[in-house]
């Protein structure tokens, strides 16, 4: 026999913890599938800085684990399991785990984030938290008076750079065409910034270093006659090339825009599916922060709770 809960909370990371703080205050027994990365994007993380209450800084993992013991203080049941499928066509919403064991909810908060997208290399999984990162915001501070390259070139990317610019020594912008695909505005910022320094028609093949990355091995013209490789020493090593939101198992019933995000109604956490909210990453292609992340799971469980009031019975 099917599970049943007022509020499925499928994913964790700071928006799916704080929705479940939320519900869990509003007596709402909210029941998490935490996903297949408990804590979300964050345990990747080393040490973060700007989130309002840590003046010290704290590390990733250990800020995850105090927002879930909060959940667990206020009657969330936690679950490391993942949602593999969905029946979002009726009320209660059928979902489906991992293990093929189902759960019946009367609403549904979707937090599964976003994922950062990677070249692939095996460096990239050695070096990460040691040089690597999907985030200037989050990690810049550490790379102040260093060498550090941006892989990409598009807007994101040259965000990243110009942002960078202010911390780092001096920045690369590994470019893989021979022009950037960012808006005329972008281009002449980076243009104008005396140390960012473009790599036109260049791959990264590879990163190396002792304890964390101290260089990155580049190939220019790659599968030319004009081919030549040669090293660039830097201390960072920060992706731009997008993010991929996690959303396949909803997309029959939710709508997503075209990088896969899902969309929500104006201000609010509602999905085109009464009854199923978003918070988070997932439906955040702009701001991709911890602390906003945070604030639209407090919105969805506010949301949810509400529509749980008006619903009642139905």
């Amino acid at each position: 026999m099917a599970e049943t809960a007022k509020i499925l909370i499928i994913g964790s990371g700071p928006a799916g913890y704080t929705a479940g703080i939320y519900a869990g205050r509003a007596n709402l027994s909210p029941v998490i599938y935490e996903g297949e990365q408990p804590g979300g994007q964050l345990t990747q993380t080393t040490e973060i800085e700007n989130f309002p209450g840590y003046p010290q800084g704290v590390q990733g993992m250990q800020m995850m684990e105090e927002f879930r013991e909060q959940c667990l203080r206020f009657g969330a049941t936690i679950k490391n399991r993942t949602i593999v499928k969905v029946d979002f066509s009726k009320r209660p919403f059928l979902c489906v785990d991992e293990r093929g064991e189902e759960i019946l909810a009367e609403s549904v908060i979707i937090c599964t984030g976003a994922s950062a997208k990677y070249l692939g290399l095996p460096d990239e999984e050695k070096y990460r938290g040691l040089g690597v990162s999907a985030c200037a915001t989050c990690d810049g501070f550490f790379y102040r008076k260093k060498d550090v390259a941006v892989v990409g070139g598009g807007d994101t990317a040259c965000e990243e750079a110009l942002y960078l610019s202010t911390l780092a020594k001096k920045v690369y912008m590994i470019v893989r065409k021979d022009y950037l695909r960012a808006s005329k505005v972008m281009k002449k910022r980076v243009d104008e910034r005396e140390n960012i320094q473009i790599l036109y028609n260049c791959n990264t093949v590879g990163l190396f270093g002792e304890d964390g990355v101290e260089g990155a091995k580049i190939v220019e013209y790659k599968g030319t006659p004009r081919e030549q490789v040669f090293d660039i020493a830097i201390d960072g090593f920060f992706l731009a090339i997008g993010h991929r939101p996690n959303t396949e198992i909803f997309k029959d019933y939710i709508d997503l825009d075209a990088e896969g995000y899902i969309k929500v109604k104006g201000a609010t956490t509602h999905t085109n599916v009464e009854g199923v909210f978003a918070a988070g990453d997932c439906a955040d292609p702009r701001y991709r922060q911890a602390v906003s992340a945070a604030g639209t799971g407090c919105r969805a469980a506010m949301d949810a709770e509400k529509f749980l009031m008006e619903n009642s019975g139905n």
